[in-house]
C-alpha cells in the first residue's frame, strides 16, 4: 500500500507477460522499418556506392604498384589512399624523401628495389650522361606512370565489383559498383592531375640516417637556380640515389659550392653535451662555413659550466655567440676566451662573408635576486640598439638576438633576425621585409626536455645565403628525436623572394645619448649588471 495525498492507494504490479509482449511488438516494428528502408531505391543505392568506395580503396591499397626501370634503378612505383596527398621517394635504408605534390588523398610513393651497379658506374664514368639523363628519367617515369595508372584501375573496380557481387548477388548492382570505383578513381586522379606542383621537388622533406642527409637532399644552390629546370632535378636526385647505394662504405662528400654561404644555426644548447655531436656532425655533412649560436648555451651560468664551452674550440669553423638569459657574463668570457668563437655584444662583426650585429640578453634569469627588465623594457632596450645601428650607418646583413622580442625593433632595418628562447622553431616574413627565424632547442632544451611526456626534439637550421647579394637563398630545418639522434628529419624551404625590398617600419621613440657601435670595436651597453663567473646563481 502507498499513500497518495493523504488516501490510500493500492499499487499492482505489472504482469511480466505483458512487458515481454511490448517489447516483442516494439522490435517487430523496428525491424520491419528497417526492412522497408533496405526494400527503398535509396538504401539499395546507397549500398552500391558504399561497397564501390570501400572496394575501390581496398583494390587500389592492394594492387596499385608495379615494377619499372627508372635510369640505373629498378623502381616500384605504387599509389594507395591517404589522409595527405604527397610523393614519396624510399631509399630505404637511408631515408626517405617526401613532396607535397598534390592535393588529392593519394600517397604515390617510389622505393629503390636494385641499382644496376653497370649501368651507375657507366654513368658516373660520363658525367655528361647525368644532363642527358634527365628526359630518358621522364620517358621512364611517364611509362611506369601510365602502367600503374592501369594497373590502379584494373584492381580497383575489379575489387569493387567482386564486393559488389558477393554481398548482393547481382550482375546490375555489381556494374553500379564497379562504375562507382572508377569515377572515384577517375576523380582522384583529375584532382592530382590539376593540383600536381613539380616546384614541389625544391622543397623536400627528410627522415632517415644522418650521415647520408646532405647527400639525398642535395645542393640548395642547384634547387634555387635551376627549380624550373625539372628534368635536371629528377637527373640529380637519382645520381645522388645511386651514388649513395654504389658507394656503401664511404658515402661522398657533399661538394661545397663557394657562390653560396652556409650558415648553421643553433640555439638553446642549455648544457646538453649530445647538442655538440649534433653541432658537429651537422657542421661536417653540410660544410658550413660558420655556425651562429643565439644563446642560452649554459642552463645556470655559473663557473662549474664553464668548461662546457671549451668544445667550441673542436669545431674548425667561425662560432658566432650571443648571450641568452641563462648565461652570465662569467659564461660570456667562456665562450670568447675559445680560439674560434665571436662574441656578439652590441657589435658589428663581419664573419664567412655576411656582417653580424648581436647583443646579449639584457636578463640573467638564474639569478631570482637580479631585477630584470620587463618584456616591455627589453622591446625598448632592443628599439634603442637598433636606432644606435641605423645612426651608425653600417649595412647590416643578419641580426642575432637570444629574444625575438629584442629583435622586433630590426624590422625594417636588416634583411634576417635569428632568436631562440622559445624551443619551438618558426619563421614569419613581416611586411617589412624582415624575416624573423626563431630557432629550437638544439640541446633539446637540455634536462628541461625530459620533464615532459614526449621529450624536446633536437631542432637546427642550414641557412644558404648569396654570395654577392648577402641574402637568405633557401634553408634547410633538421629535426633529431630528443631520445635518439641516428634519424634525422630534414624539410627543405626555398626563400619566395629573396632580393624584396626591406622597407623601415614606423618610427617608435627609444631612449637616446648612447654612443652608436662601431663595427670594430666591441661595447657592452648592457643597462643590468650580470654577474660574474664566481656569482652563484640563486
Amino acid at each position: 500500500m502507498a499513500t497518495w495525498g493523504g488516501g490510500a492507494v493500492e499499487r499492482r504490479a505489472v504482469p511480466a507477460w505483458i512487458g515481454r509482449a511490448f517489447h516483442r511488438e516494439t522490435w517487430r516494428r523496428l525491424r520491419a522499418g528497417l526492412g522497408r528502408v533496405r526494400r527503398g531505391r535509396f538504401w539499395r543505392a546507397a549500398a552500391v556506392v558504399l561497397a564501390g568506395i570501400v572496394g575501390g580503396w581496398v583494390g587500389l591499397a592492394v594492387g596499385g604498384q608495379v615494377l619499372t626501370p627508372v635510369g640505373p634503378a629498378d623502381v616500384d612505383l605504387s599509389v594507395s589512399p591517404s589522409w595527405r596527398g604527397e610523393t614519396v621517394i624510399n631509399i630505404a635504408p637511408l631515408g626517405k624523401l617526401a613532396f607535397d605534390t598534390h592535393a588529392a588523398p593519394l600517397r604515390f610513393e617510389a622505393t629503390i628495389a636494385e641499382i644496376r651497379l653497370a649501368a651507375a658506374e657507366e654513368m658516373f664514368q660520363n658525367p655528361d650522361s647525368i644532363n642527358r639523363l634527365g628526359a630518358s628519367i621522364v620517358a621512364d617515369l611517364k611509362e611506369g606512370v601510365v602502367a600503374l595508372a592501369w594497373r590502379a584501375v584494373l584492381f580497383s573496380v575489379g575489387t569493387a565489383a567482386l564486393v559488389s557481387l558477393l554481398l548482393f548477388r547481382n550482375w546490375l548492382r555489381c556494374l553500379g559498383s564497379a562504375l562507382t570505383a572508377l569515377a572515384m578513381l577517375a576523380a582522384a586522379g583529375g584532382v592530382a592531375y590539376l593540383t600536381f606542383n613539380p616546384r614541389a621537388i625544391a622543397e623536400p622533406r627528410y627522415t632517415g640516417l644522418l650521415a647520408g642527409a646532405p647527400q639525398v637532399v642535395g645542393s640548395a644552390e642547384d634547387v634555387i637556380n635551376r627549380f624550373s629546370e625539372y628534368q635536371a632535378q629528377l637527373a640529380g636526385l637519382v645520381a645522388n640515389v645511386s651514388q649513395l647505394y654504389q658507394v656503401t662504405s664511404a658515402l661522398p662528400v657533399y661538394e661545397e659550392d663557394p657562390s653560396t654561404i652556409r650558415i648553421l644555426h643553433v640555439s638553446d644548447l642549455h648544457l646538453n653535451p649530445a647538442a655538440w655531436e649534433v653541432v658537429g656532425s651537422l657542421a661536417e655533412q653540410f660544410q658550413v662555413a660558420a655556425v651562429v649560436d643565439s644563446g642560452d648555451i649554459s642552463d645556470r651560468g655559473s663557473a662549474a659550466e664553464d668548461v662546457f664551452m671549451d668544445r667550441i674550440a673542436d669545431l674548425d669553423v667561425p662560432y658566432v655567440w650571443v648571450r641568452g638569459n641563462h648565461d652570465s657574463m662569467g659564461t660570456q668570457r667562456a665562450v670568447a676566451a675559445q680560439p674560434n668563437a665571436v662574441v656578439l655584444d652590441d657589435d658589428v662583426v663581419e664573419v664567412a662573408g655576411l656582417r653580424f650585429y648581436g647583443a646579449g640578453d639584457p636578463r640573467y634569469t638564474p639569478d631570482k635576486a637580479l631585477d630584470n627588465p620587463t618584456e616591455e623594457e627589453v622591446a625598448a632596450i632592443g628599439a634603442e640598439q637598433a636606432r644606435r645601428v641605423e645612426e651608425a650607418g653600417v649595412p647590416v646583413d643578419v641580426a642575432v638576438l637570444h629574444d625575438p622580442l629584442q629583435g622586433e625593433a630590426f624590422s625594417g632595418l636588416v634583411p634576417l633576425v635569428l632568436s631562440g628562447h622559445g624551443h619551438n622553431r618558426w619563421t614569419q616574413v613581416r611586411e617589412t621585409g624582415t624575416r624573423f627565424f626563431v630557432q629550437g632547442s638544439t640541446g633539446g632544451a637540455g634536462l628541461r626536455g625530459l620533464e615532459h611526456d614526449e621529450p624536446t626534439p633536437y631542432q637546427a637550421s642550414v641557412l644558404y645565403f648569396d654570395a654577392e647579394t648577402k641574402r637568405l637563398q633557401a634553408w634547410d630545418d633538421i629535426t633529431l628525436g630528443g631520445l635518439g639522434l641516428s634519424s634525422v628529419q630534414i624539410e627543405r624551404h626555398l626563400e619566395e623572394d629573396p632580393d624584396r625590398e626591406i622597407t623601415p617600419a614606423e618610427e617608435t621613440a627609444t631612449p637616446s645619448g648612447t654612443a652608436p657601435p662601431s663595427p670594430e670595436a666591441s661595447a657592452s651597453p648592457s643597462p643590468v649588471p650580470s654577474p660574474g663567473a664566481s656569482g652563484s646563481p640563486r
